[in-house]
């Protein structure tokens, strides 16, 4: 009965809609986070990640489909799993008179329960800063706050809505070892991005987003799996060396463009990289900064949009 309990999804979301006007900002979208995983809304800002994430914490009414939350209609009942759930928002206005401590033992006390706030402000890393006032702090250490206000209330379930946005990459993998704990203790973790980085460091499976719908969804190796068995050489673009000149090469299974660069998808590393200078040589020009690298998320976004995830 426990490993069927453990299988049983937290969150279960089936043709889920919401419009704005003329825009579908989640166009139809179906899929299910398990009990104790870390799942990844990736995409890029306007994808619909944090609609899709405000519709499953019961802070929007969906237009159409069905979201269900430990059990709980999510739409239908949205109070019943706010006691149960943490939520982290994108932009949070925090009050900027009170300090650290008085901020979290007022959200402690909107919930029937509550953990002791000196164990969060040691667990955030806010100990140096609890009797600081909010507005005194850094950006690094208000995102660190706003995380310790969504587990104020020990939630089965947390959302972080861009959690890392705007941080330092010290601050970012702050966040991450913050993140990796609460999967340890048992918390189910639902998390959007527009980092590549962070879905490949953090997430058991990515759902890829993009104009309010899903294109691909399973674990970070799944995802490059089912795409590339290739490894990619990359190299800044030159006028001379277009597709067709490259697609001939010895090796290259596939082009591609990422803003200024060129990739090569090869099954023959070597055989590419020689052909390819052989071919700058005939053309007269050098491809600079020269790399190779395995496949990334990145990749498979570029093939499933035909573009560099956007910021």
């Amino acid at each position: 009965m426990a490993q069927e309990a453990a299988a049983q999804p937290v969150i279960e979301v089936e043709v889920l809609r919401k419009r704005y006007g003329s825009i579908l900002a989640v166009d139809g979208i179906s899929f299910d986070v398990r009990r104790g995983e870390i799942f990844g809304l990736l995409g890029p800002n306007g994808a619909g990640k944090t609609t899709t994430v405000e519709m499953l914490e019961g802070l929007r009414t969906p237009d159409g489909g069905s979201i269900h939350v430990l059990g709980i209609d999510a739409a239908r009942e949205p109070d019943r799993i706010k006691q149960r759930i943490g939520v982290q928002l994108q932009s949070a206005a925090l009050y900027p008179r009170l300090t650290v401590v008085e901020l979290i033992d007022l959200f402690g006390s909107f919930f029937e329960r509550s953990r002791p706030t000196d164990e969060l402000v040691e667990a955030l890393g806010l100990g140096e800063r609890r009797t600081a006032r909010v507005n005194q702090l850094s950006g690094g250490q208000q995102q660190r706050l706003s995380v310790a206000l969504a587990l104020v209330n020990e939630p089965e379930v947390v959302f972080l809505d861009e959690p890392t946005t705007g941080l330092d990459p010290q601050g970012r993998r702050s966040l991450w070892q913050i993140v990796r704990g609460l999967q340890t203790s048992g918390t189910t973790v639902l998390l959007t991005t527009h980092y590549m980085e962070e879905a490949e460091e953090l997430c058991d499976r990515v759902a890829i987003m993009d104009h309010g719908r899903i294109l691909e969804m399973g674990s970070v190796h799944d995802l490059i799996g089912r795409r590339f068995r290739e490894r990619a050489v990359r190299f800044d673009s030159v006028d001379a060396l277009t597709d067709d000149r490259l697609a001939g090469l010895a090796g290259v299974m596939r082009t591609a463009h990422e803003d200024h660069e060129t990739i090569l998808y090869t099954e023959d590393v070597a055989a590419t990289i020689a052909a390819l200078l052989a071919s700058a040589a005939e053309a007269g020009v050098e491809p600079h900064d020269l790399a190779v690298r395995k496949a990334t998320l990145e990749d498979v976004f570029l093939d499933l949009t035909g573009h560099a995830l956007r910021d």
